[in-house]
């Protein structure tokens, strides 16, 4: 039987103390960051000042909500798959199946409607799975099953970047051949954690990918703000050809001259994950903040080629190091939550499935340790003063989100790292 989790219950919350060192290191063997947090709402608009007052400085008491977008429906969870080991990434494969990462390094095959599971990978042999290491993203190639191509991103024995593909068989349950990995990629970590993780096809068809700023605390190799470095930044890779890459034309530093050629975006802290509308071909990135704010970031993927994040200058909508930064040439985000909300973001995807209609357009994302789902409408424009569009609080999940997923109809699922267990978002009473 499923587990319903509603989003309209009363609203009865403990009061956690805010326990967080910097955000500098991993706090417990999670995806992304997680440390204590409060979990104060009130149940609709977050108040301002669950961001920061300094978001609004002309009338921080006024609602930065778009006042023509229709109010979102209540949301509850319905249990599709339990049992995971630690599931932290949701892809969609054809014939309406998904495929799960676990951390330690296996993939697994899931059937929503059923609850039906397979193993579709397996390679702990040579995955890092522990704090914020592991399995971390897959993609199928966009022509799949005719192409019969699988790309992952994880974290070797040593703990560094891999990227790699695999050979794969069509038929649902989906399977790949742990033997034939092809690699593309091999990136070196300086430190445990920031590994980013996500890989996603754009609409354009090529391969893009996060990766965190290297990590420690602050940035203390300069990353974030050094295009040269693919650390800290969103790649965008040619995959037209077997067991390589090539770099697309109309990449911002295809030439090398003033950055990386694979380097997209840049001044990225921890882009832990990131999805593309199906209907707008927006991009949105969720980027894990240090010391205070968790921040979204929706861009054109042409117009916005070579832009400039802001980390670590800028932590969200705020100097980072200093009162007093330069904000030019940054590219800021367009939503953002304080520490009382959470401390770890988790990115979500724009809703276009039809099961809840009045959902339609809303972007959701998460927090790994408060478990809210927030959400926002696709189309919010910043206020003129230069302040975040408003979350709206969505539901009270009561799960440790570490991934959403979009399945090949548009509906959405959230996967819980500490239970193993992988959700469908659905219309609450």
């Amino acid at each position: 039987m499923s587990r319903m989790l509603l989003a309209h219950r009363p609203l009865v919350m403990l009061l956690m103390s805010l326990a967080l060192a910097a955000c500098s290191t991993p706090a417990s063997p999670s995806a992304p960051e997680r440390s204590a947090a409060s979990r104060s709402q009130d149940g609709s608009t977050l108040s301002s000042a669950a961001a920061s007052a300094s978001h609004s400085p002309d009338d921080p008491d006024a609602s930065n909500a778009p006042t023509s977008s229709p109010e979102p429906p209540p949301l509850a969870l319905e249990e599709v798959a339990s049992g995971l080991a630690d599931p932290i990434n949701i892809a969609a494969a054809p014939g309406g199946w998904l495929l799960v990462n676990e951390r330690a390094g296996r993939v697994i095959a899931v059937n929503p409607d059923t609850g039906e599971t397979a193993v579709a990978l397996d390679i702990g042999d040579r995955v890092l799975g522990e704090g914020e290491r592991g399995l971390l993203g897959l993609a199928l190639h966009p022509d799949w099953p005719e192409v019969e191509r699988a790309f992952v991103h994880y974290s070797d024995r040593n703990g560094d970047t891999v990227i790699s593909e695999f050979t794969g068989s069509g038929d649902a349950p989906q399977t790949f051949d742990a033997s034939s990995e092809r690699i593309l990629l091999q990136l070196d970590q300086p430190y445990a954690n920031h590994n980013g993780g996500q890989l996603a096809f754009g609409p354009d068809g090529h391969l893009w990918i996060g990766l965190g700023d290297g990590g420690s605390g602050g940035d203390p190799e300069g990353n974030g703000q050094e295009p040269t470095t693919l650390l800290g930044s969103i790649l965008r890779l040619d995959i037209s050809e077997s067991g390589a890459y090539a770099i697309p034309d109309d990449n911002p530093f295809a030439d090398g001259a003033d950055g990386a050629p694979e380097v997209y975006l840049y001044g990225l802290r921890n882009p832990w994950r990131f999805s593309f509308d199906r209907e707008t071909e927006a991009l949105w990135i969720a980027d894990v903040g240090q010391n205070a704010f968790e921040e979204i970031n929706r861009l054109d993927t042409v117009a916005d080629a070579g832009a400039n994040l802001g980390w670590n200058v800028m932590e969200g909508l705020h100097c980072f190091e200093s009162e007093d930064c330069s904000k030019d040439g940054l590219l800021l985000p367009i939503t953002e939550y304080g520490r009382d909300l959470g401390c770890s973001v988790t990115g979500g995807h724009v809703y276009r499935g039809e099961a809840i209609a009045d959902l339609a357009g809303w972007y959701l994302f998460g927090d790994y340790c408060t478990g809210l789902v927030f959400g926002i409408p696709s189309d919010a424009e910043p206020p003129a003063d230069g302040s975040a569009v408003e979350p709206r609080l969505m539901l009270e999940s009561g799960a440790s989100i570490s991934a959403f997923g979009e399945g090949t109809d548009g509906e959405l699922y959230l996967a819980d790292l500490s239970r193993g267990t992988v959700y469908r978002i659905v219309a609450g009473g």
